[in-house]
């Protein structure tokens, strides 16, 4: 009874169907994985100046369907070769050879491109999981070659060559995988152990003059560092060579490890040299070097090493591709399995070629170039192959603004999707990205930015102690305003937040300048970050108070019913009474700021022509703040999203010397015995 029951369930699936999936699976199969090898190379790469939700979305799907495909389809292959060889059908028919050569292709699939190999810091800490795949994979690869080897045919040859392509290719991948896990990461940067001067023999000298009779003294001998004199440099292969060795110096911040103070007195000079257009650029080639290695088969692909084994797979690929082309026989086979086959070996030549077109366009290559120039013959030639400089990073900032979310009519279409994604509990994820847009980070805004923490370091000496300041620095200058010195960082920033925005939509369109346009780019950046990446900010309740702020506000605008009106609606609020203290009144319960940001506004627009560079002024300490109490891991996972502006803030304050992340005072200390 149970066996006509399962009978007839399978009987539910029509035979046509499963002999059609039975012949074909394995050739859409091989479709799928080209074609997500291709988006993986031609997008891998680009996400570092593309911060558009479409191309990671993308990547995110290539990425976990690339390794699924290749795995499932070894699986299907493997399975179907044993179960010819168990019925003792013919092993040497044509299409059996054929798939063992295509099961090859799908190591190579499993390599990756070298442009990715981790779509997040997560996977490179799984790289394990990989050692076992690349065990498993390459075993069943290995054994699809034992019993295609009999053959008489040119293909189990051909099959050799690309299995030993992919071998290396998945090595690659792991090893990358391995180099850029957060704890080898660490370890490869940390130096030979080091026991210092032998004070054991120091000691045993100092005792034998002493019992001689002699007045001994142990005397320091001062070493003064030499400085390294840099300078900035037109050529951009210059500038690359001096960035990379800032990168070598400083890469250490991302695994949280520490500077010595002779690495800020190399940094510290060559920067207050700089333009602000200058320090960002040198800041963004670190930050690519810093992608490429955390993300990419960099660590490997750009040494000598790397290069041989480029050109070992390159080689095996396109020897496979002129045989396959001229010397088998291809009689016997069906035309569509000819053109997967040639499909697949032309598709492996495209990656491997563009591969090489990514390499000798990257910075590695330049930074390469800068050190033999002209001294070569073969850096002549990849330099007749170079592109202008490639994007760094999307030179982009969101912005997110609490009042605009508050008083804007959100239309139908929103209260439709808001309403089908409340079934789902993900209607918060719609709020946060329905009125998210990106700005440019101008020009003018970098010098507003590197021209503030500049004058710290010159002011200050080494201000060390501005990353623990949430903006007082300012405030010290400013009695009236004394009052926003207090509170959590998270409160500082909605605070603030709704402060500039009441100033600026009340400012008259004729007398807003850059400073304000800037100050209000920046305070709709921090909001976002508060929203979006609160891992990048210091620990707090922001979540929290940006609700029950919002709430106050709808409320607030219910009550005077105020819609769609952002300026009418700041003139409501500043028509508020705020003599008594707004936490008087509502009690701690409620972590709204929306009155407190009022009071704030109204401070600020009786001040007038200073107003805006007091709120300028706060808005780039609040940024540093923020930049430097984020751990370099969490700057390091935005990278592959466009890269973030308060990144590039982080490394900048780094090299200008302000960061906690400078320990090492000194090096050895140096004694001589002074014998009398």
């Amino acid at each position: 009874m149970v066996f006509v029951e399962k009978r007839r369930l399978f009987e539910v699936i029509p035979n046509r169907l499963i002999k059609f999936l039975t012949e074909w699976e394995v050739r859409v199969m091989i479709i799928l994985s080209l074609t997500l090898q291709i988006l993986l190379i031609t997008l891998g790469k680009r996400r570092k100046y593309i911060c558009k939700i479409w191309i990671r979305i993308t990547l995110w799907c290539a990425y976990l369907l690339a390794d699924w495909v290749a795995n499932v389809s070894l699986g299907i292959i493997s399975k179907n070769t044993l179960d010819e060889c168990k019925k003792g059908r013919d092993v040497k028919d044509p299409l059996n050879q054929l798939m063992w050569f295509w099961a090859q292709f799908f190591l190579l699939h499993l390599g990756g491109p070298d442009t990715i190999t981790a779509y997040s810091l997560e996977d490179n800490e799984l790289w394990l999981r990989h050692l076992v795949g690349l065990l498993i994979q390459t075993g069943l690869s290995f054994y699809i070659v034992l019993v295609a080897f009999p053959a008489s045919s040119w293909l189990p040859v051909l099959s050799v060559l690309i299995f030993v392509a992919g071998l290396i290719k998945y090595g690659e991948r792991l090893f990358s995988l391995r180099a850029a896990n957060s704890e080898n990461f660490r370890d490869f940067m940390l130096s030979e152990p080091d026991p210092g001067p032998n004070y054991a023999k120091f000691m045993e000298e100092y005792a034998l003059k002493e019992a001689e009779g002699f007045y001994v003294e142990a005397a320091e001998v001062i070493e003064i560092p030499v400085q390294d004199q840099h300078s900035y440099p037109n050529d951009s292969g210059k500038l690359i060579a001096e960035a990379y060795e800032f990168y070598i110096t400083f890469k250490c911040l991302f695994a949280d490890a520490i500077l010595s103070f002779q690495d800020r007195d190399r940094s510290q000079p060559y920067f207050q040299k700089l333009s602000p257009k200058q320090a960002f650029d040198v800041v963004e080639v670190e930050l690519g070097f810093v992608f490429d290695e955390l993300y990419t088969k960099a660590s490997i692909i750009y040494k000598g090493r790397g290069f041989i084994l480029r050109m070992i797979t390159f080689s095996f690929t396109f020897i496979s591709l002129m045989a396959f082309l001229f010397f088998c026989d291809k009689g016997s086979y069906k035309k569509l399995d000819l053109t997967i086959t040639y499909l697949l070996l032309v598709v492996a030549m495209f990656l491997e070629i563009y591969a090489v077109c990514v390499a000798v366009n990257s910075d590695w290559t330049r930074n390469w170039l800068s050190r033999h120039e002209g001294k070569t013959l073969s850096s002549l030639i990849i330099r007749s192959f170079q592109q202008p400089n490639e994007k760094r990073w999307s030179k982009k900032m969101a912005q997110h603004n609490l009042l605009d979310l508050c008083v804007r009519d959100k239309g139908t279409i929103y209260l439709t999707i808001h309403k089908f994604l409340s079934c789902f509990q993900i209607n918060n994820y719609l709020e946060k990205h329905w009125y998210k847009r990106f700005l440019d980070v101008s020009l003018e805004l970098q010098e507003l930015i590197f021209k503030e923490l500049d004058s710290y370091t010159r002011i200050h000496n080494y201000p060390t102690s501005l990353w623990n300041r949430k903006g007082s620095f300012t405030l010290e200058n400013y009695n009236n305003l004394s009052n926003t010195k207090e509170g959590e960082f998270d409160q500082r920033i909605l605070l603030w937040h709704i402060a500039t925005d009441i100033c600026y939509s009340l400012e008259n369109v004729d007398s807003k300048g850059q400073i304000s346009e800037h100050s209000k780019q920046i305070s709709d950046y921090m909001l976002y970050l508060l929203l979006q990446c609160p891992f990048m900010l210091p620990i707090g309740i922001g979540t929290i108070r940006f609700r029950d702020t919002c709430a106050e506000v709808k409320e607030f605008l219910e009550e005077r019913n105020v819609k769609n009106n952002k300026v009418k609606a700041c003139k409501k609020l500043l028509k508020v009474n705020t003599e008594v203290a707004p936490g008087k009144v509502k009690g701690d319960r409620s972590k709204s700021v929306l009155f407190d940001a009022c009071k704030m506004a109204k401070s600020l627009m009786e001040r007038k022509e200073e107003k805006w560079e007091i709120i300028s002024k706060v808005w780039v300490e609040l940024l540093a703040y923020a930049a430097t109490h984020c751990r370099g891991n969490h700057h390091a996972r935005q990278l592959r999203k466009g890269g973030e502006l308060i990144t590039h803030v982080w490394l900048l304050m780094a090299h200008l010397g302000i960061t906690e992340q400078f320990q090492i005072n000194q090096g050895h200390a140096r004694a001589k015995l002074i014998v009398k």
